[in-house]
């Protein structure tokens, strides 16, 4: 059971969960849990002050968070009886000190520091979990990932070794449920090899929570959130948006690519790799059924399942001569975002040109730089992606005609089709975007 941010947001939040837990203690739960709201940009800012060298305001600026901490913890904690959390707390609150006076002066490596730093929400609040679950008769236990999860030593979004974190989960953990105690994690969190502690990356709760599962041969992965499941489109864009009941590993990566927050595409891979059903849930509604994440789910009636969209694109074009007939062109291109570590969304290429969607464009002005040896480049900021997903789309007649015909007084930049078995990706100018969901969710929905 994997929770996230808003999940252990409050005092309110944190009785949710133990409400679901405590309901499910006969499934045997495996707990990771994400930091409280707004703690990671919190340290994450801190470091950012502590970097230009104010380090006593970057310590001041996480008083208000610990704060929170005490908060839940004096609610669910009587005075005077045990409270491991207080001298956790304290830990903390040392070890960002030092870390932080560290970042200002630049000791060790940034990035090294800034994982260190930023994994304190996670520490603190599986922490925090645990001792409110024992407060109210779990038998829980905090087990740091730390000990469980390792990676390589990319800073920011390590890669697990999956082997070696495998045979720790199953050391660890396995004793543990079978002598009926319920182990809570921080998700997000790992260490190298070495033993410097490292982070997933973007979404790496899911991740986390899906790499124990699968070391254990779990049951299901659930996926906390606060939202009824992977819904029809954005229920900010359209208020009559639905929940889907099913979707293949498939269509739930593709939807998580492309904007769809609810599920980080690298979430579905170790439960893919060992056919472990996802189920999406609502910890705000416990007693919906939320979305089921499935090897494969079957067509929809309609064929479309959801629209999921992205937007802060840049489209990038390269013309050039030289590809005409050539080989290695591609491959030349490819190189340069390589170099870059830049991630590139759509593609779509003709005899001389190619056209491709970036959305961190960090980097765009050396990537244009070298691209420009290659040919002309053209960059073109301000654009959304929409991506129309569901199982068989390729191979349905005249369905991309019906797509594009509810929407023919819209200008298409670009389009994807026939890569995937579920995808239909175009872009459109970034203003637009929301007119042509509520249309097209008019249409199919």
């Amino acid at each position: 059971m994997k929770f996230g941010g808003t999940s252990v947001g409050d005092v309110a939040a944190f009785e949710r969960v133990y409400g679901i837990v405590s309901s499910q203690l006969k499934r045997h739960p495996v707990v990771v849990v994400s930091a409280m709201t707004k703690v990671t940009d919190a340290l994450l800012a801190a470091f950012e002050t502590a970097k230009k060298g104010e380090f006593a305001e970057a310590f001041a600026s996480l008083e208000p968070h610990f704060e929170r901490h005490v908060a839940v913890s004096k609610t669910f904690i009587a005075d005077g009886a045990p409270n491991a959390f207080n001298a956790e707390l304290d830990f903390a609150r040392d070890e960002l000190s030092d870390l932080l006076m560290r970042t200002s002066r630049r000791s060790l490596p940034l990035q090294m520091l800034k994982d260190a730093i930023v994994s304190y929400g996670e520490q603190l609040s599986s922490r925090l979990l645990a001792e409110v679950l024992k407060s109210k008769g779990v038998n829980a236990r905090q087990v740091d990932s730390r000990r469980l999860i390792v990676t390589d030593d990319e800073y920011g979004a390590a890669t697990p070794i999956i082997d070696e974190t495998n045979e720790l989960v199953r050391l660890e953990l396995e004793p543990l449920i079978a002598a009926g105690e319920v182990p809570i994690m921080g998700g997000f969190i790992a260490a190298s090899r070495g033993g410097e502690t490292t982070t997933l990356g973007r979404g790496g709760s899911d991740y986390s929570a899906a790499l124990v599962a699968a070391a254990l041969h779990a049951g299901v992965l659930q996926i906390w959130t606060d939202v009824t499941g992977v819904m029809t489109c954005d229920p900010r864009i359209c208020t009559d948006a639905r929940t889907i009941p099913t979707l293949s590993y498939e269509e739930a990566a593709e939807l998580a690519y492309f904007g769809a927050k609810v599920l980080h595409p690298k979430t579905i891979k170790p439960a893919v790799d060992n056919a472990i059903p996802v189920r999406v849930c609502n910890t705000f509604e416990p007693n919906e059924v939320g979305t089921m994440v499935l090897d494969e789910s079957g067509e929809a009636p309609n064929k479309i399942k959801s629209i999921a969209h992205k937007k802060n694109i840049t489209i990038l074009r390269i013309t050039s001569a030289r590809m005409l007939g050539s080989y290695g062109f591609m491959s030349a291109v490819f190189q340069v975002f390589d170099r870059y570590r830049t991630v590139i969304d759509v593609i779509s290429t003709s005899e001389v040109s190619i056209a491709l969607t970036l959305d961190t464009t960090t980097e765009i002005d050396k990537i244009v730089g070298e691209l420009q040896r290659l040919g002309d480049v053209e960059v073109e900021p301000g654009y959304g992606v929409v991506c129309v997903v569901g199982e068989g789309l390729r191979a349905s007649t005249g369905l991309a005609s019906k797509i594009f015909s509810t929407i023919d007084d819209v200008n298409i930049a670009l389009v994807s089709h026939g890569a995937s078995a579920v995808n239909l990706t175009f872009v459109v100018k970034e203003e637009v975007v929301a007119d042509v969901i509520k249309k097209l969710h008019g249409e199919f929905f």
